[in-house]
């Protein structure tokens, strides 16, 4: 088992500054001024450099009188806690289960309790599409089955998926697919 002795205090602090997810688990530091412990990794403010003490684990700092960061969760057991996974899943879930409708990014941000600045932010970092381009993404891969299962035409298929405009449905479907909905159904009849 490692000691705090074994890292310099200036790695420790320089992991802190670096938010160095490499360090979780080896260390939790705890700040004088707030009162509270977090993972190296964690991104909130960084203290000043006075105002932290450094611990092997988290049962010392709570024993020492710390209270664990609600950003980082640095009193659980999971190295790789993701504090924002729990929104990225419930703005996915809000997404694939009513695409059909309409879908304001400020209404899906209510329900899972953050900004729609934030949301936005922190869903592209994490999927790589901001919820808009998800939800576009979804609705695409939709239309896309029921022209191949349905009798559906192309304009009834856009308003199904949830657009309100079907220049909006043909624009998007082409973007996503290189095809307009009725080529891209005319190709597959005729892969048959």
């Amino acid at each position: 088992m490692k000691n705090l002795n074994d890292i310099s205090k200036n790695d420790m602090w320089e992991a802190i500054v670096s938010s160095d997810p490499a360090y979780d688990g080896i260390f939790f530091y705890a700040v004088k001024s707030t009162g509270i412990f977090c993972r190296p990794s964690c991104k909130s403010k960084v203290p000043k450099y006075e105002n932290v003490s450094f611990f092997l684990n988290a049962a010392e700092a709570l024993k020492a009188g710390y209270r664990p960061c609600k950003r980082c969760r640095p009193d659980l057991k999971s190295k790789n806690y993701d504090p924002f996974k729990p929104i990225i899943d419930d703005t996915i879930h809000i997404i694939e289960n009513n695409y059909d409708q309409k879908l304001l990014l400020a209404e899906i941000a209510s329900k899972v309790g953050v900004s729609r600045f934030h949301l936005d932010r922190i869903f592209k970092v994490r999927t790589g599409y901001t919820p808009r381009l998800y939800l576009e993404k979804v609705r695409i891969e939709k239309a896309k089955g029921l022209l191949l299962t349905t009798s559906l035409n192309s304009t009834e298929v856009g308003y199904q998926i949830g657009y309100q405009s079907i220049s909006s449905f043909y624009h998007a479907f082409k973007r996503r697919t290189g095809l307009s909905p009725s080529q891209f159904q005319d190709n597959s009849n005729k892969d048959l």
